[in-house]
């Protein structure tokens, strides 16, 4: 196992997950080079500009399992190129009549960056299932809890009432969005790579246009208007999104962080089985999960700004943004996969305290509604005075509904105003959206 926490073998489940690191660790990133690669032998096969025995040997031969990647790795750093040594591993196991055939008139970024393209599929294929789970688990919370009544919280203190489930219905309709923008993203981030040197295609005289389209097609990318080697837009649009999509679970994991204090008690997460929340303190019961969504969001928004810098590039190549994208991406990916994969297993275990929420209610949750009760006799701002004065002496609402003629009126009773009907349009919204989409994607 490496030095990088994502690939430690005591902490590795906290940075990544074992499904994303295959797309990036060295094995699984070599196979999708060479699959690239054996879909561009292919489409030149059938356009008639290498032989079609050629590109059978190459795809025949494409697996990483035939190299030896110890001389792969030695010619990559004795010729200094990126990708030469795989050229020269590669060319060792095929036979004569293909070796000059492989990674023809290609360039290293019409490879990596179509790899890429491919990698981003799988990646957000799987924040797109995530994503549909966490929807559902919020769902089934918000209809649960639909009535059950709790304090509203703005600025850090308790404010008028509201319901668990128009929280839990509010995170939902933000996740909801997310599922929105990976499928409006996917057109623009799922793009191929064919330019050659300055990405005018060249090599390939006049059909190269015709080339770039078959090599998409064949391996299920869009085919660009024009090369994009120095336009970075579509890498830093997809670490943006990951980082939307995190800082949404951070927002989550942020609540039920706030809420499990003791002095609270709203919230909970379900520890696991043999799960020790401090070794020199054994009543603590800490929420974990909840803490380190916070903390890989942080991370993942800190690679959001290296591919940012990437789109100030100069000309038709630039690699010192195209090259940070190489560290950066996968990395945002690996974080982003483990928050998607904590946050669906801390909301599945989530405790609900009712009579908690209730009891942190308060004497002052009704003054709102003690408030609109006064407004149309007094003038609300005037109405507005009263109140604040009346409460800084340490008047009670009870008190200062007897004083205005009010009392015998059900003013007092928490109330959560239309929060159950919003929670009732955000299910109703959700539920249909989820219908005519399909649960695997892209």
């Amino acid at each position: 196992m490496g030095a990088r926490l994502t690939d430690s073998a005591l902490y590795a489940h906290l940075w990544g997950t074992d499904e994303l690191r295959r797309v990036f660790d060295e094995a699984g990133r070599i196979q999708g080079w060479l699959d690239v690669l054996a879909a561009l032998a292919q489409a030149q096969a059938e356009l008639g500009i290498i032989p079609e025995e050629a590109a059978k040997a190459i795809a025949g031969s494409s697996s990483v399992e035939l190299l030896d990647l110890e001389v792969v790795a030695e010619e990559t750093r004795r010729t200094g190129h990126s990708t030469l040594g795989l050229i020269r591993g590669w060319q060792a196991v095929l036979p004569d009549e293909a070796r000059e055939w492989v990674y023809y008139g290609a360039t290293v970024q019409d490879l990596t960056d179509t790899w890429s393209a491919l990698a981003a599929r799988k990646v957000l294929g799987v924040a797109w299932r995530d994503l549909r789970a966490i929807e559902e688990i919020l769902l089934s919370l918000a209809k649960a809890h639909r009535d059950t009544l709790m304090a509203g919280r703005t600025h850090g203190q308790p404010g008028s009432p509201i319901t668990f489930g128009y929280k839990a219905a509010g995170w939902a309709d933000e996740v909801r969005r997310h599922v929105d923008r990976l499928r409006e993203a996917g057109p623009r981030l799922f793009g191929g790579q064919l330019g050659g040197g300055v990405g005018t295609l060249a090599f390939f005289g006049s059909g190269g246009i015709e080339l770039r389209r078959r090599f998409c097609g064949l391996l299920g990318l869009e085919t660009p208007a024009i090369s994009w080697t120095s336009s970075r837009d579509r890498p830093a649009e997809l670490v943006h999104l990951l980082a939307m999509v995190t800082a949404t679970l951070a927002r989550v994991g942020n609540e039920v962080y706030q809420l499990s204090r003791p002095e609270i008690g709203e919230l909970a997460e379900t520890p696991g089985r043999g799960v020790v929340g401090s070794i020199t303190m054994p009543h603590k019961r800490n929420p974990e999960i909840a803490e380190h969504l916070v903390t890989l969001s942080r991370l993942v928004r800190a690679q959001q700004g290296v591919v940012l810098e990437g789109m100030v590039a100069e000309g038709e190549r630039d690699g010192r943004g195209w090259k940070a994208e190489w560290a950066a991406v996968p990395e945002a990916c690996l974080l982003a996969g483990a928050a998607l994969d904590l946050a669906k297993r801390m909301l599945a275990g989530l405790e609900v305290h009712p009579e908690a929420m209730r009891r942190n209610l308060g004497a002052m949750a009704a003054s709102e509604k003690l408030l609109a009760a006064l407004a149309p006799s007094k003038g609300k701002h005037a109405a507005q005075d009263v109140l604040q004065r009346a409460l800084a002496a340490g008047e009670s609402l009870d008190e200062v509904a007897f004083a205005a003629g009010l009392n015998g009126l059900d003013l007092l009773a928490p109330d959560a105003g239309a929060a159950g009907r919003m929670v009732d349009e955000v299910v109703r919204r959700a539920r249909a959206a989820r219908a005519s989409e399909s649960e695997v994607w892209p």
